[in-house]
């Protein structure tokens, strides 16, 4: 049976959410990353920033578009020591500015994911999955990246039977 890792990046507080900003005490990729560790299993990581965002989250998307810009590699606060135990790796974030925050960039980079089944998750509140499958492949050389599921944030805490069925099956392939 494989070892599966299940790294997230998650935003809680404020959010967007079906047209407004709403408080969450729980980030939408959190409760995503949840789901897929009770239907198949794995270890939770989540990455967290040296430098807070903003909990204005107007600001914070600001934050968030500057870093994309300059290709910003944001500090995080820690590391796994090593992934050599895990050969599945769900990869959790929600959409920002047409793909991943880059401090899910920072994170993957640390490592050589060669021979690994990378599994993208992603939570938004319209735009999918952006461009972050095309910016897994490129930056995890060497890894088999999957198709992975998208979810509207405001409709994640719903989407359990979802999230569960896709993740027993993704795993398998």
């Amino acid at each position: 049976m494989s070892k599966i890792l299940i790294v997230y990046y998650s935003r809680k507080g404020e959010n967007y959410w079906g047209g407004s900003i709403k408080n969450l005490s729980k980030g939408n990729t959190e409760t995503m990353a949840e789901m897929i560790q009770k239907a198949v299993g794995g270890d939770l990581f989540e990455v967290d920033t040296v430098k807070p965002y903003s909990s204005d989250y107007h600001i914070c998307t600001e934050e968030a578009k500057g870093e994309l810009r300059s290709n910003a590699r944001p500090e995080l606060r820690r590391y796994l020591d090593s992934l050599d135990g895990y050969d599945t790796i769900f990869v959790g974030y929600p959409n920002w500015w047409g793909t991943m925050p880059m401090a899910m960039f920072t994170f993957l980079e640390h490592y050589d994911l060669g021979g690994k089944k990378i599994i993208p998750f992603c939570t938004n509140e319209g735009s999918g999955m952006g461009s972050s499958e095309q910016d897994l492949k490129k930056i995890c050389t060497g890894a088999e990246v999957k198709k992975g599921l998208t979810l509207r944030g405001s409709e994640t805490a719903n989407s359990e039977s979802r999230v569960t069925e896709w993740a027993k099956k993704i795993i398998n392939e």
